[in-house]
């Protein structure tokens, strides 16, 4: 049998893949950035001084305004920076500058922050990469022709904490002037890793619809679960940041959700997710009955009239009380909310029947989590949801029929009676 030696030659010679592929016009870029850079900095100190290297300080008479800083330059210290040009050291220069109290203090440069090694975008770059579904040990190998293996997890993972900042924002940004009018709510499960342990927790979610049909991601917050308080903490919270009440809201009928919202806004017509519906029906039913169930299920729901729909509604409570009374009585738990969208203009049917347009996302979102089996927090799991929207990782287009949703809805429901 031929021993195969190829993988020993590599591993001996301490090359891998594309690290012998030379570049004339990276490298020569690359090394004029370091001049570019110091003369940014040397340029910024000048100024500061009022003078060049070497030369004398300028007249205080000869500017204006303000007499110049009075100062000395000591020296410089190198520092490691990382960019979109990959890795560099640089020089940057140092100086004592006078204060109006006649002491002296370091010069700080503008240009470069102190304790900075990335500039922004390299750390938009890091984010971007672990947003697009590669966790933290990934982004090193992904980008490792850019920064020539300069990122590791921890930095990885020091960057995406500086979304932070943008994500407290977004939190208590005032929603006075949002024209929602429509809202949709649901809550989805992911597993983080709380006191050491893999937990399963509740995402509660709140996406608004605006009046020119635009959606957009309101709320999305760690609760403990999907109680009414949880609910009634999440809407308090909106309402509280100046969300005006909705003309609709659609819920996927979980008991909290209903309890906080009959508190909150009683008034507030409310659509029940068909879809939801239909699992719950089929849970009442032996899976020899499933397929006939659904077809009876989807013939009511997408009729093309109001007069219709009641007429197979009653059609199909009349049939499964004698068959299976449980997928009835299921149906008729649901009341006249499942068919609130009959109300509204036609148009507008297919995107109010269901609260899909929140279940794609959770879907979106699931397979970017995918590569992390566990999540490190709870609160990162929120952020994450965000920022894969914010970043436009996941984007969100008009919902079917905004042409019409100026138009007012009937107070006319569908006849109940079976």
């Amino acid at each position: 049998m031929t021993k195969n030696t190829t993988k020993t030659a590599a591993i001996a010679a301490g090359t891998m893949l594309f690290d012998d592929w030379f570049d004339p016009i990276e490298d020569t870029v690359r090394e004029r950035v370091r001049g570019v850079i110091e003369t940014i900095m040397e340029e910024e100190l000048d100024a500061t001084l009022s003078r060049p290297r070497y030369g004398r300080r300028k007249a205080a008479g000869s500017i204006a305004d303000a007499a110049p800083s009075v100062g000395s330059r000591h020296g410089h210290r190198t520092r490691m920076l990382t960019g979109t040009f990959g890795k560099t050291e640089i020089a940057v220069p140092r100086a004592r500058i006078k204060g109006e109290d006649g002491k002296t203090n370091e010069w700080k440069c503008k240009s470069l922050r102190a304790y900075q090694r990335r500039t922004k975008q390299a750390e938009a770059l890091i984010a971007g990469a672990y947003l697009s579904g590669t966790n933290t040990r990934r982004v090193r190998r992904a980008l490792s022709a850019v920064f020539k293996g300069a990122v590791g997890k921890d930095v990885v993972s020091r960057t995406w904490r500086k979304v932070k900042g943008d994500w407290d924002a977004w939190n208590a940004r005032s929603l006075k002037d949002e024209p929602i009018v429509r809202l949709i709510l649901d809550g989805t499960v992911v597993r983080v890793r709380l006191d050491k342990k893999a937990t399963s927790i509740s995402l509660l979610v709140a996406l608004g619809v605006r009046e020119d049909g635009q959606k957009v991601l309101l709320a999305v917050k760690n609760m403990g679960g999907e109680s009414e308080a949880a609910w009634r903490a999440l809407l308090d919270d909106l309402v509280k940041r100046g969300l005006k009440t909705p003309e609709l809201v659609i819920v996927d009928g979980a008991p909290g959700l209903d309890a906080a919202l009959a508190v909150l806004w009683s008034d507030v017509a409310i659509q029940r997710c068909t879809v939801h519906k239909h699992r719950n029906l089929l849970a009442h039913a032996p899976e020899r009955l499933h397929e006939e169930i659904s077809n009876d299920y989807k013939d009511m729901i997408y009729a093309d009239t109001k007069q219709e729909i009641a007429t197979k509604r009653t059609a199909f409570i009349r049939k499964w009380r004698l068959k299976c009374k449980a997928v009835a009585a299921s149906l008729e738990e649901a009341g006249d909310k499942l068919f609130t969208f009959t109300r509204f203009p036609k148009s507008q049917w297919k995107s109010i029947r269901t609260s899909n347009a929140i279940e794609r996302l959770h879907e979106e979102f699931k397979r970017r989590i995918k590569t992390q089996t566990v999540l490190p927090s709870a609160e990162t799991a929120a952020m994450l949801f965000w920022a894969l929207l914010a970043s436009g990782q996941i984007t969100m287009r008009k919902v079917d029929g905004w042409q019409s949703l100026a138009e007012k809805p009937s107070d006319q429901i569908i006849d109940l009676a079976a």
